[in-house]
């Protein structure tokens, strides 16, 4: 005989004879075995038949928990309860007629919960037909990890399949994105990315934009003046697509006409398209986007370039953070399908090296780079400079300037603001960070100093020890004297 004691009663099996189960004592209403046994926390759960399957799959490592029996009603509120505590809950009922009967309706009843059940390959007769059979014929606990893990191939087999897609294969590497816009061979836009343009009104955004689409769609051999970047030839007239959100069709049509003389075109190619959307609603302007690029991505072999000005007014609003997840991966998924570069304008005015609101923090996260377009001291300079770079430090590109010639009737580029300028502005941006940084917490040392400049600038590990090196050197950071393994902020801030 067998006795499985509880706080006040005891359950004894008596497998030789004719009534193998008696019970004595203060009987709870739901008995529950191993219940007490189980951790805080854990990955799998059987629910099996009876105390002897239980006691089995303990021994060989498995957290179990079993009921007065397979027929017994299980209550909801302990399952609810165990699926905090444990991700799956599967059922281990014998395999013969009463058992298969029991767990499909428990399975039913429980499935506000995820509750699944696992069929163990016993044929069900009496010698054959639970977890204690299963162990007792040599079957491991790895056979049963095994068994548990085809279940899990089932259950998740079409995700599965899709994921196998996105999986980095190291012997077939992916072709390298071909870069479309760069500055000084620093990458900006590359295909299957995001490059972002923002800056407040009036400071020369439309037009820079401008000079991009005049780079895309400019004669072979051709040298413009593309304000400062470098846009690659497009031998093989791709399409370029221009969506303008914000201004009028007559302001877009001399937009055009002199992005037109910039490249030195006298007509507008076929494969250039460019809409003037105010007059649709938000959600048909997303849509006619991801319709017309499918359309003209068949129509012309493919897509050099689109620019969509004023990605805000795509959306309700640039703090709704529902849709500007939304509307920046749809846009971030639309250029890894049609392998091109996005080029989004954002009407914001940056503060430092972040841009404002949940679809600035978003474009932040997942643009390749960032470039912003600022009035100079001069208010007939504008100044582009760039927030985020993904292959590098947004502080080491160069402040690039460009400015209105009155003789040829367009913008004209400047060149580089002096090393001196670029060097200023990388010590205001750093002196900025470490107000930041040191504002919660007034010691850091140099790791957590490390990780905090990572985040706050969005770059690797070996560029924020250069940043450090060059904010102890210029006194922005010092050494605590009182104990020289942590930082404290500078008098220069």
């Amino acid at each position: 005989m067998y006795g499985y004691i509880g706080k006040q009663h005891i359950k004894v099996y008596r497998p030789m004879s004719e009534i193998r189960f008696v019970q004595g004592g203060i009987i709870p209403e739901y008995f529950c075995f191993g219940l007490e046994q189980l951790p805080a926390k854990g990955d799998l759960l059987f629910i099996t038949g009876g105390e002897k399957d239980v006691m089995a799959l303990a021994a060989h490592g498995f957290h179990a928990i079993c009921f007065n029996s397979e027929t017994s009603h299980i209550p909801p509120e302990i399952i609810h309860k165990l699926s905090y505590r444990f991700k799956h809950i599967v059922l281990l009922f014998d395999v013969d007629k009463t058992g298969l009967e029991s767990s499909e309706k428990q399975v039913s009843n429980l499935s506000a919960y995820s509750v699944s059940r696992l069929l163990l390959p016993l044929t069900g007769s009496k010698e054959e037909k639970d977890a204690a059979d299963y162990f007792r014929l040599g079957y491991s606990s790895e056979d049963l990890k095994r068994l548990f893990l085809q279940y899990l191939d089932t259950l998740y087999c079409e995700t599965m399949s899709a994921l196998k897609s996105c999986e980095v294969d190291f012997n077939n590497p992916p072709p390298i994105a071909q870069i479309v816009v760069s500055v000084n061979d620093v990458p900006l836009g590359t295909q299957g990315n995001l490059l972002c343009i923002t800056g407040g009104e009036g400071t020369g955004k439309s037009n820079y934009v401008a000079s991009i689409i005049s780079g895309a769609i400019r004669q072979q051999g051709i040298r413009i003046d593309t304000l400062g970047v470098t846009v690659s030839e497009n031998l093989h007239q791709k399409a370029v697509l221009f969506y303008d959100t914000e201004q009028s069709e007559v302001q877009l049509y001399k937009n055009i006409n002199n992005l037109l003389r910039r490249c030195k075109r006298l007509t507008m190619p076929d494969y250039l398209h460019a809409y003037c959307m105010t007059g649709m609603s938000r959600k048909e302007r997303i849509q006619a986007i991801v319709q017309s690029m499918d359309k003209y991505h068949y129509q012309y072999g493919g897509i050099q370039l689109v620019v969509i000005d004023g990605i805000a007014d795509l959306i309700k609003g640039a703090n709704d953070e529902a849709e500007s997840i939304a509307i920046v991966e749809e846009l971030y998924r639309l250029a890894g399908i049609y392998h091109t570069c996005i080029v989004t304008v954002l009407h914001f005015i940056p503060n430092g090296l972040k841009l404002r609101g949940h679809l600035g923090s978003e474009l932040q996260r997942k643009a390749a780079a960032i470039l912003s377009v600022e009035k100079d001291d001069v208010p007939e300079v504008s100044v582009v400079k760039a927030l985020k770079v993904r292959d590098g430090s947004p502080l080491d590109v160069p402040l690039m300037q460009f400015s209105w010639d009155k003789d040829i009737g367009m913008h004209v580029y400047l060149g580089e603001k002096p090393k001196e300028v670029k060097e200023k502005r990388k010590e205001d941006e750093l002196v900025t960070i470490a107000r930041d940084i040191f504002t919660c917490k007034h010691f850091l040392t140099y790791m957590e100093l490390c990780e905090q400049v990572q985040t706050a600038l969005d770059v690797k590990e070996r560029t924020a020890k250069n940043y450090i090196r060059f904010m102890r050197e210029k006194e922005i950071i010092l050494k605590d004297p009182s104990n020289p393994n942590y930082f404290i902020i500078g008098l220069i801030t």
